[in-house]
């Protein structure tokens, strides 16, 4: 049975990955990391990271990107692999997971869903075929109360399309402010915030007198739970680097 490390363990995530956990014979959460210890859990719960003495194979991170240098760090001196699946992360928090990856396995991802990361290696393939003749706008959509805009994952779909491109792309957030015509080298990026949507994106391709288009709609929560899982099990038995979504869907 692999022991799980639950990071951000009494957030909407960590609690759908708690749930579903404890329905699979092969893995069980031994213990949580949160800032919030007023929930019960059926496994202690750490405000610091370094308190935690439990034995364990791996860590799912579901937090805050505030909390995710502690978390690096435990998996480090515990030489535990990590599943980090938290948004919004800067550049500063992408070299520290290279960093503990030289140490320890980490698996990074903008978004956990298998179906979200087959969306991304459609949408590429397509932009290498209509990159001369076809527009590329992103549009996400997500509930109110997400921070971070754009969403992770329109950043690695816009990633994924530009880096087969023979062309730089410019992403373009915000077009009010600027009046004059698109420019044949932009992605448009748009961000929705609305209501209880868990998760949509979607990509356009614009072209002369037809348009192509290619969506995800994540109906919960668990989506994104069900990865992670498959995540953490993927990477229990793996060498220290960093791993990507599409490493977990080559293995499948």
């Amino acid at each position: 049975m692999i022991k799980v490390i639950m990071s951000g363990c009494n957030g909407a995530m960590g609690q759908v990955i708690t749930r579903l956990a404890a329905e699979r014979e092969e893995l069980k959460i031994v213990a949580g990391f949160d800032i919030c210890d007023t929930l019960k859990n059926d496994y202690p719960v750490f405000k610091n990271p370094a308190d935690c003495k439990t034995a364990a194979d791996v860590i799912i991170d579901f937090s805050h990107p505030n909390g995710l240098e502690k978390v690096l760090a435990y998996a480090v001196s515990e030489h535990l692999p990590i599943v980090v699946a938290t948004t919004g992360l800067s550049q500063h928090h992408i070299t520290k997971l290279h960093s503990a990856a030289k140490t320890v396995p980490v698996f990074f991802s903008a978004n956990m869903s298998l179906g979200v990361n087959l969306v991304i290696d459609l949408v590429s393939r397509a932009a290498k075929l209509l990159e001369d003749s076809f527009d590329i706008e992103i549009i996400e959509k997500h509930h109110n109360k997400k921070i971070d805009a754009p969403s992770g994952t329109a950043l690695a779909i816009a990633d994924a399309i530009s880096s087969g491109l023979s062309q730089t792309k410019e992403y373009i957030y915000d077009r009010h402010s600027v009046r004059k015509k698109r420019a044949k080298h932009e992605i448009g990026i748009h961000a929705v915030r609305g209501g209880t949507i868990v998760g949509d994106h979607s990509v356009i391709f614009a072209g002369n007198d037809e348009i192509i288009e290619i969506n995800h709609h994540a109906a919960s929560k668990e989506i994104f739970a069900v990865g992670a899982l498959k995540a953490a099990k993927f990477l229990v038995d793996q060498e220290p680097r960093m791993y990507a979504m599409k490493d977990l869907v080559n293995k499948i």
